[in-house]
């Protein structure tokens, strides 16, 4: 390559698609976000025991998977 072609090839640039899913910023986490099993929220998780549930499906469930409420 001479000096000619390298200076017209300066202000282009090729990119793979793994380039351009880095250089755009979509860092998407890959299966990471946990979920309530009975709502879909994400906050408010307990995941405990891998139960996976909001507070809110927790406490309706708890006694029927064998929970019990001690004073």
């Amino acid at each position: 390559m001479d000096r000619s072609e390298s200076s017209a090839n300066e202000g282009t640039t090729t990119t793979t698609d793994s380039d351009n899913a880095t250089a755009d910023g979509d860092d998407e986490r890959t299966g990471q976000t946990r979920v309530c099993r009975d709502t879909g929220r994400k906050q408010g998780l307990i995941g405990k025991y891998d139960i996976w549930l909001c507070r809110q499906s927790f406490r309706e469930m708890a006694h029927d998977m064998g929970f019990r409420k001690y004073d």
